[in-house]
This record gives C-alpha cells, structure tokens and sequence, in this order.
C-alpha cells in the first residue's frame, strides 16, 4: 500500500478547493482594476480633480497644490451671509462695464444671478453692509471671531492679528491671495455637515429655475460654480477653478495658468463626457 499517495490526495484536494475559492476574488480584483482604469480622467498637466461620491473621496492630477481660490470666496460668503442674502432678496445695480468680462454691466442683479456672474461689486457691497450689521449686532471682537471661523480654512496664517474687523476690499472675494486652497481641501470643506447650505444654494441658483422640481421627479441636474484666481508668484496671470455636483456627487476642478471661467467649466465638461 502505497502511504505516501494516500496522503497526498487529501493536500491536493485541498489545494484545489483552496485555488477554486480565491479564483472568484481574483476576477473580482481584476474586474475593479479595470473599471478603475476606465474610469480614471484624463487629465493635462497641472490640472487638478477631487470628486466625492457619497462619502468616498478620490483625487485626480495636482489636487492637493494650494493657490489662491478666486471667486469660489463666494460659496463661503453664502456659507456666511447666504440665508440672510436671500431672506431679505438682495439686488444690486452693476454698473462697471468691466466687472462682467464681456464689455457690459451685469445690470440689476439678484442673488442667484449675482453668484452665476461672479459679480465682484455686487458681493463688495453687500458684504460691507454685513460687515456694519456684524460690529453693530456683536461688535468688533466677536464678530472678528465669526468672520475667522469661517474662513480659517482659506485664511492660514495671512491675516494680521487683533480683535477689530477688516475691511472687505475684493480680496475677501477671492482676488489676490489672501483666500487659497487645493481642490481636495475645498472639495472636504464642501462635504462638511455646515456647509450642506452651501451645496443648497449652488442647486437653487447655479442648476437652473426647476432644479427643485426635476429633484421631486427623481431627476438631478448639474450644478457648477466657476472662478477665476490668480496665480502664486505672478499675479499678472490666471488660473480657473469649477465647484459643482449632481445628487450625491460634488466634485472641485482647477485648472493651470491662462484660463477663464468659460474654459474651466467646457474643460471639465469634457473630462465628464457632458454636453457643452
């Protein structure tokens, strides 16, 4: 009788039964592999993508550079002020032929339209006269408290120490570099239990007129924020940056140097596989 056969099979069985358990996970593996590699975007150099899906956070080409955050400043005022604004129905009047980029004034302006436009003297005004209502409603002290709170995130270690408000020249909106961030650290900023407002406000006025009806009808739409900032170390260029979601998706888009707005957002589009 021939021991050394009989105890091999039982080892073989086993081998084989262990082979055929994991062959399914293996496929498995290979099957998410692929589906990552199909889904990765293709991104140019220096282009930079976070995009959260539910919970789960992917990042994408140089998502994780910091530079100045341009007019994406405006999704934190409304993180700010954004109820008040729209509770009391702000309009503004543009009047400055440069301040829409196309050789005209905006005109009167809502909040929506304002945030759409990226209207800089419109968002000037009405945060002076948040900043009067502060200082008279908390005063200097706690309402400097508020105001760092807020944009700590954005601020570092940039503004000057002390306990009385600053003044909001344009680079409170974003111009300059006093406010930056990197599209993954926006993009978690974004996804904090505060700033659900923020996410509210950017379907109501950036998603279209119905977008609260087409969610009642189990359809989403897109919603994009697109800004335009200032490049570290020359500030004679620009960069451009696209915040913006759909449903459970929010995601935050930068681009490099010597782009707009309007390249930014046809750009991402594309990388999307969106209609322009």
């Amino acid at each position: 009788m021939d021991t050394g056969q009989g105890m091999r099979r039982p080892l073989i069985r086993a081998a084989v039964a262990a082979l055929l358990a994991f062959l399914p996970m293996l496929a498995q593996s290979a099957q998410a592999s692929r589906e990552s590699t199909l889904l990765l975007p293709l991104l140019r150099p220096g282009e930079g993508l976070a995009i959260a899906i539910g919970e789960e956070v992917r990042s994408y080409g140089d998502s994780r550079t910091e530079g100045p955050m341009g007019g994406l400043a405006k999704l934190v005022w409304m993180r700010m002020e954004g109820a008040d604004w729209a509770a009391m129905g702000v309009e503004f009047r543009c009047k400055e032929p440069t301040a829409s980029g196309h050789g005209k004034a905006h005109g009167r302006l809502s909040l929506g339209q304002a945030l759409q436009a990226d209207c800089e003297p419109a968002f000037l005004a009405w945060t002076a006269d948040a900043r009067l209502r502060w200082q008279r409603d908390y005063g200097d002290a706690a309402a400097r408290l508020r105001l760092e709170e807020v944009f700590r995130p954005f601020l570092g270690r940039r503004l000057p120490a002390g306990e009385t408000m600053p003044v909001f020249t344009a680079s409170w909106l974003g111009a300059g570099d006093l406010l930056r961030s990197s599209p993954e650290a926006f993009l978690h900023w974004l996804l904090e239990p505060q700033q659900a407002e923020v996410v509210v406000f950017g379907k109501r006025f950036l998603a279209g007129r119905w977008v609260e009806v087409k969610e009642l009808l189990g359809q989403d739409s897109w919603w994009f924020k697109t800004a335009t900032a200032s490049v570290l170390g020359d500030p004679a260029a620009t960069s451009a940056w696209v915040a913006g979601g759909r449903g459970s998706v929010l995601l935050v888009f930068r681009m490099p140097r010597g782009n707009g707005r309007p390249d930014a957002e046809a750009r991402l589009r594309a990388i999307l596989g969106l209609k322009p």
